[in-house]
């Protein structure tokens, strides 16, 4: 996998910093684009879906990974 990438964002009012691998940080971009807007935005609003529970780097990286599925439409299952 690709090395980290570490970007900050504002959160409440706070400066927070995420650690993202360059494909995750691409795709969330993405994402930000499609749903018309900020990647900072987006990334408080999967903080407040979160809960509190678990990093918010995992919860990016999740959100990312259920994005990417409702868009690539494979018809796949395992």
């Amino acid at each position: 996998m690709t090395d980290e990438i570490k970007r900050s964002v504002t959160i409440a009012g706070h400066r927070t910093s995420i650690s993202l691998e360059r494909p995750f940080w691409d795709a969330l971009k993405e994402l930000a684009c499609s749903e018309k807007t900020s990647v900072n935005d987006l990334v408080r609003r999967i903080d407040a879906a979160r809960g509190g529970r678990g990093t918010l780097s995992a919860a990016v990286r999740l959100y990312v990974l259920d994005g990417m599925r409702k868009r690539g439409g494979g018809n796949c299952t395992t």
